[in-house]
């Protein structure tokens, strides 16, 4: 099966005719080849988009409303297909996807379709017969750049706003998940979207993502994936006065106090950890546990994440599944080899998990808990984005703060304990852009969501993305 790009409301063929292989992780077995589009392709859907934004930009709240509703009511009445070919693409258990991915996707068009209809701007009385207001208007044409770990949820987490803000949108998924935003292309035909609104590129960073960020008809470009690729669209974007969102890396702490809800606390680090093999960025990775309880709560994880089932994604009693691909396969495990070398002692897991009849070939690794690791040491500092966590103690509130911020990123952070003081103080203590108090993933889709440090700049979410979609323009007027 070859895909297509998705360009002026019509699917077409790379103008190179290059394609990569997109492979099942779980099974190692070819799906399907994805266009590896050019600059020239790129060029193609910004024609279609400068033809269709003037007129898209003109669409009321409510016209837009109504149809980005009516995507997300597609997105739910073809949860089955979706939910099917992200787990293909991924990896990733199909319960997953089922439950989360595609439900959330859905929920991000529903969200910004109401802020179509809700989003409003500032008036400011100043003075005598003198009336200031603020004027948001559509930036016109914008890229958006959406990574491989959760596809469609994060890609429509991006184009749901921009379009609901009047903008007509470039986007690339990941070349390594890339069939629900093929898909989605036919969902947006039968919901209305005019042609050249929303165009879906498919292809790898080197070409087809520089081509978006460098285009000077581009105007704004948000991005989430890795910290270093971060920093090279900033380079290429910053001095061309692009507005910028780079969603980033993180190297999440979560606290745990010995006056926490133990049983809860124990479920949800492990969920917190392990969810998507961990490879989500706001998974917790090193886990920060108060001395009294440190030996009894490492057990009892170790425990826990023994009874963890991992297997064919397809399967129902499947709760981890398989990697991204080979390569990151691979790179997890050297992180393995690193920490041990650096003096951890691997308590569970720590290598390849071989699977069973069609997965035996998979992309698989066991659930991975490390200790006696120095907070400095490179384990403990450096993104490894799998289901491998580290365990340290700590005596005091002041310890747990300073191991929690001795890190380079600043995405996320959870903190569980029933002392409603000692919480809140540490809320504006941890520098994370967001702090999780007994709870994890719980999601507002109203709050804003970003990280400090080398985690990203800029906000998604509610208000914050519709303002990143939009130009301000301060109208004074005296009478």
């Amino acid at each position: 099966m070859k895909l297509s790009n998705f360009i002026d409301g019509h699917y077409i063929a790379p103008i190179n005719d290059q394609y990569i292989q997109n492979i099942n992780p779980a099974t190692n077995e070819l799906i399907s080849l994805i266009p590896n589009s050019s600059p020239e392709d790129i060029q193609l859907a910004v024609n279609a988009a400068n033809k269709a934004s003037k007129s898209w930009s003109n669409y009321t709240g409510e016209d837009r409303f109504i149809i980005l509703n009516k995507i997300a009511e597609l997105i739910e009445a073809n949860i089955d297909e979706l939910a099917l070919a992200e787990t293909n693409d991924t990896g990733k258990p199909l319960k997953l996807s089922k439950t989360i991915d595609i439900p959330r996707a859905a929920s991000n068009f529903r969200f910004f379709a109401t802020s179509a209809l809700q989003f409003s701007s500032e008036s400011h009385s100043s003075g005598p017969n003198i009336i200031n207001y603020t004027l948001r208007q559509a930036i016109g044409i914008v890229g958006c750049i959406s990574p491989w770990n959760l596809p469609l949820y994060l890609f429509t987490w991006k184009i749901a706003p921009a379009l609901a803000s009047g903008n007509c949108v470039i986007a690339k998924p990941s070349e390594l998940s890339p069939t629900t935003a093929f898909l989605l292309g036919k969902i947006c035909n039968e919901a209305g979207l005019p042609p050249g609104v929303l165009n879906i590129v498919h292809g790898d960073g080197i070409q087809a993502g520089t081509a978006i960020v460098s285009h000077p008809s581009i105007k704004a470009i948000s991005f989430t994936g890795g910290t270093n690729t971060g920093k090279k669209i900033a380079s290429v974007a910053a001095p061309m006065f692009k507005k910028l969102s780079l969603e980033l890396g993180g190297k999440n702490p979560c606290i745990v106090f010995a006056d926490c809800d133990y049983d809860k606390t124990l479920s949800e680090v492990s969920r917190l950890a392990f969810t998507n093999q961990g490879q989500i960025c706001l998974c917790g990775s090193r886990i920060l546990i108060e001395k009294p309880i440190y030996e009894k709560f490492k057990n009892d994880l170790v425990q826990k994440v023994k009874q963890l089932h991992i297997g064919d994604p397809l399967e129902s009693q499947t709760q981890i599944g398989a990697l991204i691909s080979k390569s990151h396969q691979e790179k997890v495990l050297s992180y393995v080899e690193l920490a041990k070398q650096e003096g951890g002692i691997i308590l569970i897991g720590g290598e390849k998990y071989t699977g069973h009849g069609r997965c035996q070939d998979g992309a698989f690794v066991s659930p991975t808990i490390i200790e006696n690791l120095k907070p400095n040491c490179r384990t403990n500092q450096e993104e490894i984005f799998g289901p491998v966590i580290s365990l340290m103690s700590f005596e005091t509130i002041d310890e747990a703060i300073e191991l929690a911020n001795n890190s380079n990123y600043g995405l996320a952070a959870s903190v569980w304990s029933q002392d409603i003081q000692k919480c809140m103080r540490l809320t504006k203590e941890i520098n994370t852009g967001i702090v999780w108090i007994n709870c994890w993933l719980v999601r507002d889709l109203r709050t804003p969501f970003g990280g400090m440090k080398d985690s990203g700049v800029g906000r998604e979410g509610g208000d914050e993305a519709m303002r990143f979609f939009t130009e301000a323009k301060n109208v004074c007027i005296k009478w």
